[in-house]
């Protein structure tokens, strides 16, 4: 036995993952946005992102589709949880005795990796940099976001790695969950009612596995409420080693009542110096980004080709979930706001950059994806007479201003084009949008 690890555990643990039946009820995750193909993949592929939004199940997942479509065994897999109790005080030098063990009983050695919760692990890092110089082995990895996020493993791997980042359920993976197919031909058949249905509740309730699956309003609340105290806030405390909790939690639950909203640092500074709270604007500017790190919210910078004034403007921020903008005051929720939410968490979803524009008028987002290909976004919960020339007057300009190839106008369900600055600009629903 060594560091408490005895041979017979290491042997156990293993020999459950060769005779592990694959989870059932799992629903099929969407590829994420930058995702190596396993089988040629030189980096370590890390996942990332909000806990309980299911990095483990698409683990699982990938492990699943390396055994079909790649024709390999469980034998070719090695996967390890480390909050194992049997695997506790594991570190780096303990990893060829895992290693052997999986030899013992399968006569080889594994050709893919799967390590969670891997910061469980002392000297996770040196461990893993170890077994990716040897060049054998496809790795792949995800952690708790209390102790392991992004910069950390871009420290702590140094080139060696690519993220992959999930979020909570898409509104297509919600769909699927709930048998709705949103193809072009079943958008024009009394399917279209549940495709609506399924938004609405989306848009309430967000994308959270746990969530989608649970019975009733009131259950879906709980666990979200649950996620809010937890989670975001326990992560923050703990892995930030934050003392004044009291800001803290004043923050959230201002961004959570301020959702799709600018946040002005000094202003919030003002609203707590005003209820006689002590609070600095380097402080609250140092929690906002731990905010974003544990993955509360989304901070998008004012669009300008200025570094110094995309600084110095205010953020305008985004909750993770459209569904934690319920736990704010009910008489200030707009669906215009979650369905403006729920844009900006799908371009952070498929990578690509994004920014406010505000000038005579307004836009919601400028996008830039990995060829630097500029498009201006605007999102509307219903186009009409009343708010048409101010929404395609803030598109053009902004479409100007940045330079943007293109404009597209988000809707909840409506559909056309409508001529901005001489150009035909898409009306596309969400539903769609996201497809």
């Amino acid at each position: 036995m060594v560091n408490g690890l005895s041979a017979d555990s290491l042997l156990a643990v293993v020999a459950e993952w060769l005779e592990r039946p694959a989870p059932e009820g799992m629903i099929r995750r969407d590829p994420p946005a930058g995702m190596p193909d396993l089988r040629r993949a030189s980096s370590i592929a890390a996942v990332v992102g909000p806990r309980r939004a299911g990095k483990t199940f698409f683990m699982f997942q990938l492990v699943g589709d390396l055994r079909g479509g790649a024709g390999r065994s469980r034998r070719d897999v090695l996967f390890a949880d480390f909050e194992d109790f049997r695997l506790r005080g594991f570190s780096a030098e303990d990893v060829d005795r895992l290693l052997g063990a999986f030899n013992q009983l399968t006569g080889r050695q594994p050709a893919y990796l799967f390590f969670d919760e891997v910061q469980q692990v002392r000297d996770w890092s040196r461990m893993l940099r170890t077994l990716h110089n040897r060049g054998r082995f496809r790795i792949v990895v995800s952690g708790s976001n209390s102790k392991l996020l992004s910069r950390d493993v871009a420290t702590e791997l140094r080139g060696r790695y690519l993220d992959v980042l999930i979020l909570p359920f898409s509104l297509r993976e919600c769909l699927r969950f709930h048998g709705v197919e949103a193809d072009p031909v079943r958008a024009h058949t009394p399917s279209r009612g549940g495709i609506l249905r399924a938004l609405d509740e989306y848009l309430r309730f967000g994308g959270y596995p746990e969530v989608v699956k649970a019975s009733g309003p009131l259950e879906k609340r709980q666990i979200l409420q649950t996620y809010y105290r937890t989670i975001f806030y326990r992560d923050a405390v703990d892995r930030f080693s934050i003392k004044a909790t009291h800001m803290l939690e004043e923050l959230m639950g201002y961004l959570l009542e301020t959702n799709a909203e600018l946040f002005s640092i000094s202003g919030f500074e003002k609203i707590l110096k005003a209820s006689g709270q002590p609070g600095s604007k380097r402080t609250l500017a140092n929690y906002l980004r731990n905010l974003q790190e544990v993955f509360f919210i989304v901070a998008n910078a004012k669009f300008s080709f200025s570094p110094r004034k995309r600084i110095m403007n205010p953020k305008k921020t985004y909750l993770m979930d459209p569904g934690f903008a319920r736990l704010g005051s009910e008489f200030l929720e707009s669906r215009g706001k979650s369905l403006e939410d729920a844009v900006a968490i799908e371009l952070l979803r498929s990578r690509r950059e994004a920014w406010y524009f505000a000038g005579k008028g307004e836009c919601d987002f400028i996008t830039m994806d990995l060829r630097g290909e500029r498009q201006a976004v605007q999102v509307c919960w219903e186009l009409s007479p009343r708010n048409e020339k101010r929404e395609l007057g803030g598109l053009e300009e902004a479409m100007r201003e940045a330079r943007a190839r293109s404009g597209v106008i988000v809707t909840l369900d409506q559909e056309g084009t409508r001529r901005v600055g001489g150009r035909p600009v898409n009306v596309i629903p969400f539903w769609r949008w996201t497809a």
